[in-house]
């Protein structure tokens, strides 16, 4: 009986213990943790409030997402008072009061996910105290009410990943996405030797591509289609002319349809993604490739083929450039007493700065309960006081503080506004500052003005504006190795994946030549040289013109003025040079190159992202294998087109040279209507006859 039973309860359990196989598998979570946009903040006053901005890619089933705060508060601030607020798109979710600590603080806070959207704003807003001694000083502000934000501040996802559609569109949302891109699973894929064409559509594509990824530090790699790490890539764009491409994506396409056109067409293998672009000639390939390179109409093509002709318009839309930069699209509404900041980031084309007479423009709107003889409004730009104007109740509802940049204030190509209020109320003595009054509106009618000109130097602080113009490549003439090694490819994704940073549209060109191109190429283009002097006859050509140069043997850099190098180390270093073209002397001409096709990649490391490049000042950079890196300046004239200064100069002091002219004409005037006096009444004549006489 006892046997009967123990039979029964193992039956049981083993019936109620099994479950499905489907049950049992649970699908991995992936993750992906994108950090702040903002670099390092300090916030200052007793109420203070910043935004950062985050994205949620459509594709991510997420389970859970979390925002791990990095930040300090003043060590004066009482935490039994300060408080901090977290709010998602304008709903505050989580409120905390700062640990009874000095130093750097972290907080981890779940994001509910009901409130998650494709595009994040996240507000971090709290009202920052001081301790109250013998006396109650919680209500006076002072330079020690701070809380800074640290860069490394990101929010986390745990999410499934959803597979792409067989649609283009939905290959090009997981192609360009931060965390395909940053965990190195997209690749762009060439033929082994690809012809000039080729690579010239493969770098429409990565410019294309890099112009709208977020990811400020990773890049999507050109390679060969032999490449290992291009072969494991889950998600693969490959571009080639039709008889270059292995025979399992030539089925892929009719010849018929290739007769007077190129294809993109979707294809997914053995749990690769990929997406094939060819034509039969070099000029259509390079025409599907600025379809690649413009997301609008990537996103827009909801199916698995594409067939683009010589008449298919594939350029990119783009905003003429006016010198108007609207400060934020919709009213900034800020709430609370005392001091208040907002700031806006302002990007200039790469190839524009600013030029003297610019102005800043904020419209204002603001509450009537104010301390109006203690309110005030002051505009800084990059953190320099630029103008204030104290508010009056008489503009509360349409006031607009206008200021005017200094003279010779050097912007760069981009620049920060910051807004500062202090909205001090009439009976601040017994008025909290949680309250949502006294409040301020930023309106969307504030604007920078910036009066701007064409970068004119001939420097690393002024690239790659010289191979941009109106925002687009300027004639690219790329002078490449005749024979091309991994490393190779590796240089030249380097070499654009900045350049596509700030092309904003696919309207100019970029040719490459595998031998020196004639002179009038080198004449009329803007060109670029990479590679060893012996792989590359363009840089051995111009070995006398480089400020670093080879020796005889080509086999390592000599010394010059500026740095001893000894014989096993010039073997190893790479150097990016900018020199004055001996083709145009308006002209600058890049070359990249070392030694060895490593030295040509190092100087390349320094030339691919904005964080790299913004370190460097002079016209030429020398990397070692240590990354040790070198910033030197070798022209005494840094001036491309000099007459272009003389006409900026004119035009800076074109009202003082007015001035000038009004004065010499009076001067004129002045001395002929003496003259016509002396000659009325005879002084002239008299002094005439006498010496007549004499």
């Amino acid at each position: 009986m006892i046997t009967v039973v123990l039979l029964g309860m193992a039956f049981l359990s083993v019936f109620l213990g099994a479950t499905p196989a489907s049950a049992k598998t649970k699908v991995a979570l992936k993750t992906y943790t994108q950090p702040f946009q903002n670099n390092t903040t300090s916030l200052s006053g007793q109420s203070v409030e910043m935004s950062t901005y985050f994205i949620k890619m459509d594709y991510w089933d997420v389970k859970k997402a979390t925002l791990n705060l990095n930040y300090q508060v003043s060590q004066l601030s009482s935490r039994q008072l300060s408080d901090i607020t977290v709010s998602l798109g304008g709903v505050k979710f989580a409120s905390f009061r700062p640990k009874k600590q000095t130093g750097l603080q972290t907080k981890t806070i779940k994001i509910p996910l009901r409130l998650l959207s494709g595009e994040n704003e996240l507000k971090i807003s709290g009202q920052i105290l001081n301790q109250a001694g013998k006396k109650d000083y919680r209500l006076t502000q002072t330079p020690a009410n701070w809380l800074t934000v640290d860069s490394r501040s990101a929010v986390n996802f745990q999410y499934v990943l959803k597979a792409p559609t067989q649609n283009i569109d939905s290959f090009y949302d997981h192609f360009s996405g931060p965390d395909t891109i940053v965990n190195r699973n997209a690749y762009i894929v060439i033929p082994n030797q690809a012809t000039n064409a080729e690579l010239s559509a493969s770098m429409y594509a990565l410019t294309g591509e890099s112009r709208v990824i977020t990811t400020e530090n990773q890049q999507i790699p050109v390679v060969q289609m032999d490449n290992a790490d291009g072969k494991a890539a889950d998600y693969q764009l490959v571009m080639a002319e039709y008889q270059h491409l292995p025979a399992r994506f030539q089925k892929l396409f009719k010849r018929a349809d290739l007769r007077n056109a190129s294809q993109i067409k979707r294809y997914d293998a053995k749990g690769k993604y990929y997406l094939v672009v060819t034509a039969t000639t070099g000029t259509l390939l390079e025409k599907a490739a600025r379809f690649v390179a413009n997301s609008e109409l990537m996103k827009e093509s909801k199916h698995p083929t594409e067939t683009i002709t010589a008449g298919t318009q594939t350029f990119t839309s783009t905003l003429n450039y006016d010198g108007k930069y609207q400060l934020t699209t919709s009213a900034d509404r800020i709430t609370g007493a005392n001091h208040q900041e907002r700031s806006y980031f302002v990007s200039l084309p790469v190839d524009r700065n600013n030029a003297d007479g610019s102005t800043i423009s904020i419209h204002l709107r603001y509450a009537r309960n104010l301390d109006f003889k203690n309110s005030l409004a002051t505009v800084y730009v990059n953190d320099t006081a630029i103008g204030s104007e104290r508010l009056s109740a008489a503009r509360a509802d349409n006031d607009t503080l206008t200021v005017t940049l200094p003279k010779g204030m050097a912007l760069g190509n981009s620049f920060t506004v910051r807004v500062a209020l202090d909205l001090p109320m009439s009976n601040s003595a017994g008025t909290q500052d949680n309250t949502h009054t006294p409040w301020a509106s930023i309106e969307p009618t504030s604007v920078a003005r910036i009066k701007s000109a064409p970068g004119n130097d001939l420097l690393f602080s002024n690239y790659p504006n010289l191979f941009l113009k109106n925002s687009t490549y300027a004639n690219i003439a790329v002078v490449r190795p005749q024979t091309m090694t991994s490393t190779d490819y590796q240089t030249l994704t380097n070499i654009f994946n900045l350049i596509g940073n700030y092309a904003e549209n696919n309207r100019g060109t970029i040719k490459f030549y595998d031998r020196q191109p004639s002179k009038s190429v080198m004449a009329d283009a803007n060109v670029i040289a990479f590679g060893t002097p012996k792989q590359n006859q363009l840089i051995r050509h111009l070995n006398s013109h480089l400020y670093f140069k080879y020796n005889d043997t080509e086999t390592r850099f000599l010394s010059n003025e500026k740095l001893s190098i000894e014989q096993q180390y010039g073997q190893t270093i790479g150097s990016a040079q900018l020199l004055r073209s001996p083709y145009n002397s308006q002209k600058g001409l890049l070359i990249i190159t070392g030694a060895s096709a490593n030295g040509t990649y190092l100087a390349s490391t320094q030339i691919n992202y904005q964080r790299n490049i913004a370190q460097y000042k002079g016209d030429a950079i020398v990397v070692d294998p240590d990354n040790n890196h070198y910033d030197y300046r070798f022209k005494k004239n840094k001036l491309i087109d000099t007459s272009l200064n003389t006409k900026q100069e004119v035009s800076r002091h074109s009202q003082e040279l007015l001035y000038l002219g009004v004065a010499l004409v009076m001067i004129v005037v002045v001395t002929i209507a003496l003259l016509l006096l002396l000659w009325k009444h005879g002084s002239l004549r008299r002094r005439r006859k006498g010496a007549h006489h004499e």
